[in-house]
């Protein structure tokens, strides 16, 4: 199918029912991402270290849906610069990528830095430039170097000081370039997806309710650090931004019911309350509802303390109001209900005291709802004094194919709510990312989801690119700042 029909095919389905047009404010930016170990491969070229993604999908392929890896992945590393014709031809804004940290610094400490790795990168930044389109650089992604893995990962304070060391590396080598920093993405995602549910690498389980906690607060004092350090040394003659980035559901309770709306509450406080209260918030801290019921049920299970590691005054002090952006991602929207758990162990899931479903009936699929998104903007605005949000990931996986019907509807749909709530509801939101553009390694999934703007032949040695339905479309809206509305 030639990318004209396609082209075709997306403006009648969205331009069919039109009757207005939305316009994306003055200013506003539109941007892709990605994550280093997700696209680039050479895993091991040029004196890269390794990394808890290369040492999980080596040692242990059965828990990788298709026994894939990142070794090659979509070859970025050799391909950037074909990566940035794709950049070019949608015309974002902007790009976001992450660092391999054990490609800059392999053996994950500041003690020697890789020339090979420094020069990928200046070249992608440069090529990025000279094309008009801005760097947006993500420090963390995931993907861990081993040696401070073996050292207990994000369970051991020390990684936030080691962390720091990484971040100064490198705003000194690429911050007279790159003028938007995220110094770590997801840290839910880190923290409950690696020590609790083992989704992640290393896909560690052994400490439930416990690991995760942990892992957060070294979290949350390596973002400070890595800002703190920004501000001291760096922002005075590179004049740039730094924010985190925190995934969210939209927690709709299931019920009208009292204990339904505060248990839905309560989903939100524990996961994205987690990491944005002590950043965002007024009083710094944890969310107190964590507090106090992480320390509840510690004390019936007989440990001594709260599993939750508290935040002293000095510490609290440190985090609160380490942001110049909230960067947001956001996927899905779940129904919550109020729910005891009866097991004696300790756990995250009990710790919440949630149970989320979906609705079958939601349209046009469950997986697709705009109006949750809406709202979890709103709820930013409210908690937090209405920040300046960056969308930084919203993207939808299917199986593959050019004609991408369901992720045009998915782009439409959650663009269009995030737009209302610009114009009606006066989110501080001036930014808005896809994920991703173009297919992947998508973690534990392999290649067996896609969630790319274009297709990428990972049979093909060239790795050859081909735009889908959905990077017609947006390569639309971006050029003309207009959204028909239906």
């Amino acid at each position: 199918m030639s990318a004209r029909i396609i082209l075709v095919w997306c403006y009648v389905f969205v331009l069919c029912c039109a009757n207005k047009t939305l316009k994306f404010p003055d200013g506003f930016r539109f941007g892709v991402a990605t994550a280093a170990y997700q696209v680039e491969g050479g895993w091991n070229a040029s004196g890269k270290g390794e990394n808890i993604w290369d040492r999980l999908t080596h040692s242990y392929p059965d828990l990788i849906t298709d026994h894939s890896t990142g070794d090659v992945a979509c070859d970025s590393y050799d391909l950037w610069n074909t990566d940035i014709k794709l950049l070019k031809y949608l015309n974002v804004d902007y790009y976001r990528f992450s660092l391999s940290w054990s490609r800059l610094l392999p053996s994950g400490f500041a003690t020697h830095v890789n020339p090979d790795g420094v020069r990928y990168y200046n070249n992608l930044i440069d090529g990025l430039l000279s094309n008009g389109i801005a760097p947006v650089v993500t420090l963390y992604h995931w993907d861990l170097p081993q040696p401070l893995q073996d050292l207990g990962g994000w369970t051991n304070p020390l990684i936030a000081d080691y962390f720091e060391d990484f971040a100064r590396v490198a705003f000194g080598l690429f911050g007279d370039r790159v003028k938007a920093w995220i110094t770590i993405n997801e840290p839910a995602s880190i923290c409950v997806g690696t020590y609790e549910n083992g989704e992640g690498a290393p896909a560690y389980v052994e400490s439930p309710g416990i690991g995760l906690y942990l892992c957060g607060k070294t979290i949350l004092l390596a973002h400070a650090k890595a800002y703190r350090l920004y501000d001291n040394e760096f922002r005075h003659t590179q004049y740039g931004i730094v924010g985190i980035t925190i995934d969210s559901i939209w927690a709709e309770p299931k019920t009208n019911s009292t204990v339904d709306v505060i248990a839905a509450e309560r989903e939100m406080q524990f996961g994205l309350g987690w990491w944005a209260n002590p950043i965002f918030s007024a009083s710094g801290d944890y969310p107190e509802i964590m507090k106090v019921r992480i320390a509840e049920n510690s004390k019936r299970e007989n440990f001594t303390k709260s599993r939750l590691p508290a935040l002293n005054p000095s510490e609290v002090k440190l985090i609160q109001g380490t942001f110049d952006f909230f960067g947001l991602n956001h996927y899905h929207t779940w129904l919550i209900a109020d729910h005891e758990y009866q097991y004696n162990r300790s756990s995250y899931q009990k710790d919440k005291g949630t149970l989320g479903t979906q609705n079958p009936d939601w349209k046009p699929t469950p997986e697709i709802v705009p109006w949750g998104f809406r709202k979890l903007l709103n709820w930013v605005k409210t908690q937090y004094n209405n920040p300046l949000v960056v969308v930084t990931e919203n993207g939808f996986g299917d199986a593959g194919g050019l004609k991408d019907r369901n992720r045009v509807i998915f782009l439409y749909g959650f663009m269009k709510a995030l737009l209302l709530s610009i114009l009606e509801d006066n989110c501080n939101v001036k930014g808005y990312t896809v994920w991703s553009i173009m297919d992947n390694m998508e973690w534990r999934s392999g290649f067996t989801v896609k969630f790319g703007l274009f297709d990428v032949n990972f049979t093909d040695p060239r790795r050859q690119r081909t735009p889908k339905a959905s990077a017609e479309f947006y390569r639309h809206v971006i050029q003309t700042r207009v959204l028909p509305e239906k």
